[in-house]
């Protein structure tokens, strides 16, 4: 997980890069979401792990480890995920 420090001027955390991120994925088809983030990310480098499924089985999560560059790619791969239609909500 990245070195995250408190910018004492601006007061705002800054996080050393390049690190490595997990985003968690919500979403109904775990086949489906696995497709999402193969086509958000680079195939190199990134980890995909089934994590939980919903008591009634009709969500499931997926942690998705990718080691990121810089805060844009970071915040892009983000913003591409949540964009997506078969993801309901990007943690």
């Amino acid at each position: 997980m990245p070195r995250v420090t408190v910018n004492p001027v601006s007061e705002r955390l800054e996080m050393e890069y390049p690190c490595q991120w997990l985003y968690k994925l919500i979403g109904a088809d775990e086949a489906s979401l696995r497709q999402a983030v193969l086509e958000v990310v680079e195939v190199d480098g990134v980890t995909i792990e089934r994590s939980n499924t919903s008591s009634g089985g009709n969500y499931v999560s997926l942690n998705v480890e990718v080691r990121v560059c810089t805060e844009h790619e970071r915040t892009g791969i983000y913003d591409a995920l949540r964009a997506h239609r078969s993801v309901r909500m990007v943690l």
